[in-house]
């Protein structure tokens, strides 16, 4: 044998193994960047998420108390005031519930779309139960005989819709 064809198949030889390292060199460090990538985004969103969590109960616990403060049952009782008639009455109470409404409606940035879609329901259809209660009065009606009328109408549906909405946000913060 001779030393130019013994050297033709050493270049060969190390040129395919360059060859293959270079290709699983490559590989490799696809894959990993590819990692790196995937881990990076992990530890941004863990970070995100660590910071948004607080914000996000916060957001739950306030449309929990919204509902609250507009259930008719509470409602009725913190604005009742002595001497007021129906209509005044309603209006207060339309007022009271849309402030509140309106105090809280930030928060549907951290909230699901179908808590914030609960809680918007509620606050129309009160608005709608108050409006209702109050056309069915004779005219000079107080704002005692709209109450009963109006937990009258709360006490006759087959089930509470306070208490289907606050099961519906808290199951919404567990999923």
């Amino acid at each position: 044998m001779d030393i130019t064809a013994f050297s033709l198949d050493l270049i060969k030889y190390v040129l395919a193994g360059c060859i293959v390292v270079g290709l699983a060199n490559w590989m490799f460090w696809t894959k990993y960047n590819s990692y790196t990538f995937k881990l990076k985004m992990l530890e941004k969103k863990h970070a995100v998420n660590k910071d948004l969590l607080p914000l996000r109960l916060q957001a739950y616990e306030r449309l929990i108390l919204f509902a609250e403060r507009i259930n008719p049952a509470n409602l009725l009782i913190r604005l009742h005031e002595q001497g007021l008639s129906a209509e005044d009455f309603e209006q207060h109470l339309v007022n009271e519930i849309r402030a509140e409404y309106q105090h809280n409606v930030t928060q549907q940035l951290y909230v699901s779309n179908a808590a914030w879609s609960v809680t918007k329901q509620i606050k129309d259809n009160t608005v709608a139960l108050i409006r209702n209660a109050r056309t069915g009065l004779q005219a000079g009606a107080s704002a005692k005989e709209l109450s009963n009328v109006i937990l009258g109408h709360v006490a006759a549906l087959d089930e509470n819709p306070y208490e289907l909405a606050l099961k519906t946000i808290k199951n919404e913060l567990m999923s």
